[in-house]
């Protein structure tokens, strides 16, 4: 392994998962050029709602993935099959569980956030539209995990971009062309999330073969696998519900502070989650050389997925500082029209200057850890984020208003870092002993 071949792997899956977050960004765009920030703030909410419920199962797509890329380095074909039809199956009954619940899910957003008026009925035409978007997106979770596990490089391109792509293109058609205000937006996604499924489908039917699966049907549901698949998802399921408490924290505070500053940091988060994607392209790359590795149980290739990792992770950071320090008016005007709101993004946007440096090392060793399937730091560290942020949140808030939201969210991105950091001993113990001996 060396830097070409990682940079092979990872500048694709950098280019593909750095659309995921430009739905969320150009939804805020073109809401945002519609002048009234009610409709920003409604999306806004909307999203973190459907980021509640769809984050807490993402561990369809990083579990599958981690399994997937173990089932090429061993070469097993049996395995093959059941990373992918396993957690299919979870992703069904979730699903169904999510649009038979969808008003008390909905009604308990609302009392949580307390938006004013015009905020709540846009969040609820938003939401009422994508509700319908959800086994779309957990089986698509689970085609887009199988596919990048089996390095299928060209595939995951073209499924992702080409699903973001007719996203962004329905979004400005829909809005500024029909005039459909906020469903539109939520049309246009519901159709992006259907496309993305069928085309996953097909790309999955290509290298899989139902014939065989007929003859593993016994397995598929064995219990010791499905434990210990269930095993490494309850740790990323207790990862990804500090993260949404985080969130929903986050969200919640800066209503308080009105429309303007709830749809400025509405703004910030979406240039936030652009900086995450891009980090999550690194993570994927680094996942399946780590996966691989054990899998294959070469110790060298282990070695130099950190070392690989490690060089990337701070060239990362410091572009993408540069950026947001050199550039940061052009990049929230992108965003948005309204002047109020863009000067408070101006007084905001030094912690996103920061963020980079803290929460490099934790997205990109988290796909190192769920590569290797060993996802107890990764739950660990996210629960000592969360009490850091907590203590953070209620310490620096009564003195800094935003200011202190937006450093307990650096601590608590900087917490992630420092964990996993610490925590590649234990990884190297657990599967490579002789390196730690």
């Amino acid at each position: 392994m060396n830097y070409k071949e990682y940079l092979t792997i990872a500048i694709p899956f950098v280019l593909s998962t750095v659309t995921q977050p430009l739905l969320g960004a150009v939804d805020t765009a073109v809401i945002g050029r519609l002048g009234d920030a009610s409709y920003v703030g409604g999306v806004a909410i909307g999203t973190v709602i459907f980021n509640t419920m769809y984050w807490l199962f993402g561990f369809l797509r990083v579990g599958t993935s981690g399994f997937s890329s173990q089932s090429l380095g061993s070469g097993s074909e049996k395995e093959a099959h059941f990373a992918y039809f396993r957690p299919a199956v979870i992703a069904v009954c979730i699903s169904a569980v999510f649009m038979l619940l969808q008003r008390p899910i909905i009604e308990g957003a609302f009392s949580l956030y307390a938006p004013d008026e015009r905020v709540l009925q846009s969040a609820n035409d938003y939401f009422d539209v994508l509700i319908w978007g959800a086994p779309f997106v957990l089986l698509g979770y689970v085609n887009l995990g199988w596919i990048m596990g089996r390095k299928l490089i060209k595939e995951t391109m073209i499924l992702q971009i080409s699903t973001n792509v007719i996203n962004i293109v329905l979004d400005i058609l829909f809005v500024f062309y029909f005039d459909m205000g906020v469903k539109g937006v939520a049309y246009a996604t519901l159709i992006a999330q259907s496309y993305g499924f069928v085309l996953g489908g097909w790309i999955i039917l290509t290298h899989l073969s139902f014939k065989r699966l007929l003859l593993f049907k016994a397995e598929i549901l064995n219990k010791a696998e499905l434990k210990k698949i269930m095993g490494v998802n309850a740790d990323l399921m207790i990862r990804t519900v500090c993260l949404l408490v985080m969130t929903n924290m986050f969200v919640a505070r800066g209503n308080r502070f009105g429309v303007d500053i709830l749809a400025a940091n509405a703004i910030l988060f979406q240039i936030q989650y652009i900086i995450c994607y891009l980090f999550d392209g690194l993570s994927n790359a680094s996942s399946i050389f780590a996966g691989r590795a054990i899998g294959a149980k070469n110790v060298s290739q282990f070695k130099e997925t950190f070392h690989i990792s490690n060089v990337m992770i701070a060239g990362l950071s410091v572009l993408l500082a540069l950026l947001l320090a050199l550039i940061p008016e052009p990049i929230v005007g992108l965003f948005t029209d309204i002047e109020t709101v863009k000067r408070l993004c101006m007084d905001y946007m030094a912690w996103l200057i920061l963020f980079p440096f803290t929460i490099g090392i934790g997205l990109v060793y988290y796909g190192i850890f769920t590569g290797a399937t060993f996802t107890h730091p990764i739950r660990d560290s996210m629960v000592a984020a969360l009490v850091v942020f907590l203590g953070a949140y209620f310490l620096f808030i009564p003195y800094f208003d935003n200011h202190g939201l937006w450093l307990a969210f650096i601590l608590f991105s900087m917490t992630r870092s420092l964990y996993l950091y610490q925590a590649q001993k234990r990884l190297q113990e657990r599967y490579f002993p002789s390196l730690t001996a």
